[in-house]
């Protein structure tokens, strides 16, 4: 990971830099760092950070469904085989998600399945600072939502997932 970044640096790139530095920020959808830029100077990272959560409130439904839709499934079979970002692998080794028995594995491989089934999208939660019992509780307190209900979440956990990703990349 390149070094840390003041917000003043942050916003002293050009576009091109500024997205190269935030693409990755929210997965597979650079777009979002591409919109924010033109929201320039920010004040703070939180100012930042906010200005990102309002490109994806004002995204078309397509767009956040694609949001949701790169997020690759917790303990997945693109996890196990490399086929992740960075990030998301670091995230998901954080949380105890590469060292699962065959057994746990299977559980979530089945709740990822009915999950995406009923919902259309992976099931996506912030994992940093959870351990597996915390995700599968997530996971037991969230399938049985309304699908609304449950597609705002989502949302939120990408929110909180781009918060820990750009506390990572630039500092006030």
């Amino acid at each position: 990971m390149a070094d840390k970044l003041t917000i003043r640096e942050l916003n002293a790139l050009d576009a091109c830099g500024f997205e190269h530095r935030l693409g990755s920020v929210f997965e597979h959808a650079p777009w979002i760092a591409r919109r924010a830029a033109v929201r320039r100077p920010f004040a703070s990272r939180d100012e930042l950070h906010r200005a990102m959560l309002d490109v994806i409130a004002s995204a078309s439904d397509e767009e956040r469904l694609g949001l949701l839709c790169g997020h690759p499934d917790l303990a997945g079979k693109a996890v196990i085989a490399g086929e992740v970002t960075a990030d998301s692998r670091r995230e998901q080794q954080g949380a105890g998600l590469d060292r699962l028995t065959a057994a746990e594995y299977e559980t979530f491989h089945a709740l990822n399945r009915c999950y995406r089934q009923k919902f259309g999208f992976p099931f996506i939660l912030a994992v940093k600072g959870k351990t597996k019992q915390d995700i599968l509780a997530a996971f037991a307190a969230r399938i049985d939502r309304d699908a609304a209900v449950e597609r705002r979440e989502a949302i939120d956990q990408v929110g909180r997932i781009g918060a820990f990703r750009i506390a990572d990349i630039v500092t006030d």
